[in-house]
């Protein structure tokens, strides 16, 4: 079926118009008609081709909701109208133990992406939201709560499951100390989630200027991770802490604040690597240095229904289709609290 999009044609160049062919719904098939779609960082890091794998032509944006259109005649969980969401992924082997488990985003075989993965029914690469629909495995749908601000719903699809996911399987409970490290678009939706799963949340950051923000959203304390004073108050008195910041940094200070049997999580992805951490605090309070990618199609559910019992959603700044180029020099400074998302049904100038 023809799709009318936006997409990277080179590395180089900027996102345009772009229409292309979806596939026609299949048997276990969703057809959905995008409301909102998440700008997420690595939209842009896919889009000029940083990490080296990017096939153009490229349609980015994998934080996805909006209605449906239509389903394939097997599918029972989903009808037209319902309000949904797709996220990372939008395939998966379905048989490895992984797959067997219920954690297809870490598939032996390699999930398949949203956009840029192998289009497994008619071929080529899969592309994105930034466009005005698309047809996805039903498998791979999530319910989306009627009660949220649909477009504020966008970024939990990743950055609120990629957050969520460690919390749960870390099993962080009432009464424990989380630190989150980086108040961006990942780092707040750590501090909102664990704020309401009860924790006491610590918030490190280089930026003084973030501290009120931090404390609105749910933080306890607000550490700036420069002033050594501030992080020596903080020592051994950490469960867990999650690293959501994308660049390379000294993870020592951080592995000082976490009690015995504590854990370093890295959520965030850097450019280059961190700086190799002092083997004897991890030796002699059996600390972990762990990581975490995005979460599985049931953790995203879950998420999803505890966002909509809580009234949690991502603070986020509402762009049209043709700002995504702004948006995206923006991120680059920084200048977005905490997350940019295209309206699809937003007319154009």
């Amino acid at each position: 079926m023809q799709v009318t999009g936006l997409a990277a044609k080179s590395a180089t160049t900027p996102l345009e118009p772009f229409e292309f062919q979806r596939r026609e719904l299949q048997s276990g098939d969703v057809h959905i008609d995008i409301h909102y779609c998440g700008v997420c960082h690595s939209d842009l890091h896919m889009a000029r081709n940083e990490w080296g794998v990017s096939q153009f032509p490229l349609v980015p944006g994998h934080e996805i909701v909006g209605r449906v259109i239509s389903t394939g005649s097997d599918v029972t969980a989903f009808k037209a109208g319902d309000l949904v969401g797709v996220g990372v992924m939008v395939d998966s082997c379905g048989h490895c133990s992984q797959c067997n488990q219920g954690e297809e985003q870490y598939c032996e075989a390699g999930y398949t992406a949203t956009y840029n993965g192998d289009e497994k029914v008619i071929g080529g690469k899969t592309f994105g939201g930034y466009a005005d629909s698309i047809v996805v495995d039903s498998k791979f749908v999530v319910t989306v709560p009627e009660s949220l601000e649909l477009s504020a719903v966008a970024p939990l699809l990743c950055a609120g499951v990629t957050t969520w996911s460690p919390l749960k399987h870390w099993n962080v409970q009432p009464g424990q100390k989380v630190g989150v490290i980086g108040l961006g678009g990942l780092g707040h939706m750590a501090v909102k989630l664990a704020h309401a799963m009860g924790a006491e949340v610590v918030l490190f950051t280089t930026s003084p200027s973030k501290g009120s923000d931090a404390l609105r959203l749910g933080a306890s304390k607000v550490v700036v991770s420069k002033d050594a004073a501030q992080m020596a108050a903080e020592v051994s008195s950490l469960d867990i802490i999650l690293d959501c910041v994308a660049a390379p940094h000294d993870l020592d200070p951080y592995l000082n604040t976490l009690k015995a049997n504590g854990h370093l999580v890295l959520v965030g992805i850097p450019d280059a690597p961190h700086t190799s951490p002092d083997v004897a605090p991890i030796v002699f309070r059996r600390l972990s240095i762990s990581g975490t990618s995005i979460g599985s199609i049931r953790e995203t559910q879950e998420m999803l229904h505890f966002c909509g019992q809580h009234n949690i959603v991502s603070d986020v700044e509402v762009i049209r289709l043709d700002e995504v180029e702004t948006a995206f020099e923006r991120m680059l400074k920084g200048e977005v609290k905490y997350r940019f998302v295209i309206d699809m049904k937003a007319a154009r100038p």
